[in-house]
C-alpha cells in the first residue's frame, strides 16, 4: 500500500501553502490504468535495460535509479505534472523457478501537482512498493482473445512475458504514473455547488436530490390532535 505524506509548500518562494488531498484514493484503479496506458513509452533518458541473458542466476542483479534534474524533468512533462522533485527506485532482480525473474523494489518520489479546485501547487510525498515477475511461459490472455472477446483480466496483472531486456527504468515510470493521486486538492479546497434549473423556479439542493426527497415532500403534514 503507498503512503502519501503532504508537504506545505514554501511560502517565503512565493508559494501558497497545499496539502494533498484525494477523495478517490490512489493506486492502480481503473481511470488510473487508462491514463498510464494511454502515455507514450516512457522517456528515453530514463530507460535502463538489463539484458536477461547477462543475469545471474546464482545471486540476482541489484539496481538503484537516481534521476538528474534533466530526466526528472522530462519525467515530470511526460506525467503531465508541474514538477518531480526527487526519486529514487532501488531494488533487485531475483531468479525465479522455471527460469524467470522477478523485480522487486522501492518507489520514493516528491510530486507537484496543481489542485483540482484553485490550481495552487500540491505537493506530494510517494512511497510505494514494487513488484514484477516475468515468466518465459507466461501467455498474455489479451494478446491471444479476438476482438470481440471479453477479456477477464487475471489477479496477478504484475506478470509479463519474459524478453531479452528487462528495463527497470520503464518499470519505475509505469508505477510512478499508477501511484499519482488523481484528483489533488490543497488544503482547505473545495469545490463550489452549482445549481441549475430553469427561470422562475427554485433551484433543486443537494438534498432534493437524494433517495425518496420526492416522496417525503409528497407526505401530509403530521394533524395536531
Amino acid at each position: 500500500m503507498a503512503r502519501r505524506v503532504s508537504e506545505p509548500e514554501n511560502r517565503r518562494q512565493g508559494s501558497p501553502e497545499a496539502a494533498a488531498g484525494d477523495p478517490a484514493g490512489r493506486g492502480p484503479s481503473g481511470e488510473a490504468t487508462a491514463k498510464a496506458m494511454a502515455r507514450p513509452a516512457s522517456p528515453a533518458a530514463l530507460s535502463s535495460p538489463v539484458r536477461t541473458a547477462t543475469l545471474t542466476p546464482d545471486r540476482g542483479t541489484e539496481f538503484d535509479l537516481r534521476p538528474d534534474a534533466e530526466t526528472l524533468s522530462a519525467l515530470a512533462d511526460w506525467l503531465g505534472i508541474l514538477r518531480l522533485r526527487k526519486a529514487r527506485f532501488a531494488g533487485r532482480l531475483k531468479p525465479e523457478p522455471g527460469g524467470g525473474w522477478r523485480l522487486s523494489g522501492q518507489l520514493g518520489a516528491t510530486i507537484v501537482q496543481p489542485c483540482i479546485v484553485t490550481l495552487e501547487p500540491v505537493t506530494t510525498r510517494i512511497e510505494e512498493r514494487v513488484e514484477r515477475r516475468y515468466l518465459p511461459d507466461y501467455r498474455d490472455p489479451a494478446a491471444e482473445a479476438a476482438p470481440e472477446d471479453e477479456i477477464e483480466l487475471p489477479e496477478d496483472v504484475d506478470t509479463e512475458a519474459l524478453g531479452a531486456m528487462i528495463d527497470p527504468g520503464a518499470v519505475m515510470a509505469e508505477a510512478l504514473a499508477l501511484a499519482l493521486p488523481l484528483y489533488p486538492r490543497a488544503e482547505g479546497a473545495e469545490l463550489e455547488q452549482r445549481a441549475f434549473t430553469e427561470p422562475g423556479k427554485p433551484a433543486m439542493s443537494d438534498a432534493d436530490a437524494r433517495p425518496f426527497a420526492a416522496l417525503a415532500r409528497l407526505r401530509p403534514p403530521p394533524q395536531d390532535d
